[in-house]
């Protein structure tokens, strides 16, 4: 395990998260050997570990690392990784196993496979792209250089190595680490396509650019902007990547999809070309789309085609789009006029109680810095979010979306914070901060700097609404009785900032206190389970408009970005 310490350390690994045990412990002793070089964080759940390694890779564009013991605590990484598998996240699972002189003997946690025992390899090997179980130490530096490089070549996502605890504490000859930094080359597609796809955007007269989580993760921001500027192309984003524009850029469209602004839908019956950048467009951005992408050229840049007919461009999407702009030229198009992002929002002043997550978020955007990290939770308070919150300009917008498991965001968060040091926002409804809200005594434990805003309608809100709109009313299975989470979390956890906040001046202060100081903080807010989020088929079956809030606000367009 020293010698994995300290090739972590030398790969410029800052932390490994995990949940300790007897069958993982070696790997915190030696850890410490690495001078501070690498720190070892413990989280409260292993799928919160997965999720900070996650968030951390996000934010850095390094691979992330997560450590278990075994048994059920590597089990319960399985969530995580298939997040991080389902999103192209490129992360490293180190799990402890028991020695292999007790294999198919009954051993405590035993998951070898053998005589009649779990298998923990046909379980984790489906959401990872590399797992194997070490058996000889002398091959650890040749097993990872394999892990960590198919971590990292697309598409992207975990590699799980299964350690027994003999192979652990092995000893190795003491010659330095073989293992290399690997990282896939940001090679463009193939120069036929990109041919073909330069002709077709020449000749487009219009172009509308979708843009995914891929931009941002590739680091191909400046590029696409540079693209767009020689197309003239309006600009919508996927439902997980506003932060893969700049929502206030003047060509700037809004969100496509399940969550988005109709304006996506009525400049795309105008273009007669749609290029995807970053994106394959599953099924919750390309939500009442279809019809019109159906008929039109479509342009994909992404690793992997896309889930819609088109011409794929294979290949990183930094170096494709930049490919792309080589091929047009310097050349210019002005970007014609549209509406924008428009949505209907109540509009808060300084006195009014907030009564809605639009409210809420309209403070929040006025206090973010322009490089803090927003995690979105999943739930009616993402759906809002992501429709009506625009990302720092200098930070990531993350929504995982690829599994939209409840409680991703408070180990993503820290993992996020711990990484780069920066004030890191996480969005969560009650239920989420419920499945996994206690990973905010991590956050206290590490100093990380955090602050949670809970959106407490004490409910699992969007299965209420699902229930009332398609299933003949509310059973009252998905309701819960009130409680006061911020007082909660205060008593339990003294140290923390928490706040309960029921009027605009009371959360904008709230969140000002907590970016001044250090460490993390907590603000929760109390809301109606029976408000409909911006999610197309609830406003499509409730005919209420976006905000369906009570009250005696005037409704009147807002434009965000």
């Amino acid at each position: 395990m020293d010698r994995i310490a300290a090739t972590l350390a030398r790969l410029g690994v800052r932390h490994v998260f995990g949940v300790s045990g007897a069958n993982i412990e070696d790997l915190y002793d030696a850890l410490r050997g690495t001078d501070g070089a690498t720190c070892g964080v413990v989280a409260k759940h292993e799928f919160s570990a997965a999720t900070m390694a996650d968030g951390s890779a996000r934010v850095t564009g390094r691979f992330g690392v997560v450590s278990t013991t075994s048994g059920g605590a590597a089990m319960n990484l399985v969530p995580g990784l298939a997040e991080a598998y389902a999103s192209r996240v490129p992360m490293l699972a180190l799990v402890g196993q028991p020695p292999t002189a007790q294999e198919g003997r009954g051993a405590f946690q035993e998951t070898s496979g053998l005589a009649g025992s779990f298998d923990a390899m046909a379980v984790l090997d489906p959401v990872s792209r590399f797992c194997a179980r070490v058996e000889d130490p002398a091959r650890i530096d040749a097993v990872l250089t394999a892990a960590i490089s198919a971590a990292h070549q697309d598409p992207k996502g975990p590699a799980v190595l299964l350690l027994p605890k003999d192979v652990q504490q092995a000893l190795v000859d003491d010659s330095p680490s073989r293992v290399l930094t690997v990282a896939a080359p940001a090679s463009p597609a193939p120069t036929p396509a990109l041919d073909q796809a330069a002709a077709l955007l020449r000749e487009a007269r219009q172009v509308l650019v979708i843009a995914g989580a891929g931009v941002a993760s590739s680091g191909g921001r400046r590029e696409l902007d540079r693209l767009v500027g020689r197309l003239g192309a309006w600009v919508a984003t996927t439902p997980d990547a506003r932060d893969a524009f700049d929502n206030r850029h003047p060509a700037f469209a809004g969100v496509a999809g399940v969550m988005g602004h109709d304006a996506v839908g009525e400049l795309l019956q105008r273009a007669d070309l749609c290029l995807l950048a970053g994106t394959r467009l599953p099924a919750l951005a390309r939500n009442g789309l279809e019809e019109a992408l159906a008929g039109m050229p479509v342009i994909c840049v992404d690793p992997e085609p896309p889930h819609i007919p088109g011409l794929a461009l294979t290949g990183s999407p930094q170096a494709t789009l930049r490919a792309l702009s080589l091929r047009l030229g310097a050349h210019r198009r002005l970007c014609p006029p549209h509406p924008g992002p428009v949505l209907l929002s109540g509009g808060t002043s300084s006195g009014e109680t907030l009564r809605a997550y639009a409210d809420a978020l309209h403070v929040i955007s006025t206090v973010l810095a322009p490089d803090v990290h927003v995690f979105v939770d999943a739930g009616n308070a993402a759906a809002a979010a992501i429709h009506v919150l625009s990302p720092a300009p200098r930070g990531r917008f993350v929504v995982a979306l690829g599994m939209g498991g409840m409680g991703y965001t408070f180990g993503a968060g820290i993992g996020a914070a711990l990484a780069t040091g920066r004030r890191t926002y996480v969005l969560a409804g009650d239920g989420a901060f419920y499945a996994h809200g206690t990973e905010v005594h991590t956050a206290l434990e590490a100093a990380a700097p955090v602050t949670f805003v809970i959106f407490n309608n004490n409910a699992h809100a969007m299965c209420v609404t699902r229930e009332d709109l398609f299933q003949g009313g509310a059973s009252g299975v998905n309701a819960f009785r009130p409680s006061d989470i911020a007082a909660g979390v205060s008593a339990m956890f003294p140290g923390l900032r928490a706040t309960r906040a029921s009027t605009a001046p009371q959360l904008r202060a709230a969140l000002l206190a907590g970016q001044a100081g250090g460490g993390p903080a907590l603000v929760a807010m109390d809301f109606d389970p029976a408000e409909l989020p911006p999610f197309r088929p609830f406003l499509a079956a409730g005919q209420a408009p976006v905000n369906n809030q009570e009250g005696d606000h005037d409704d009147r367009a807002v434009h965000v970005g």
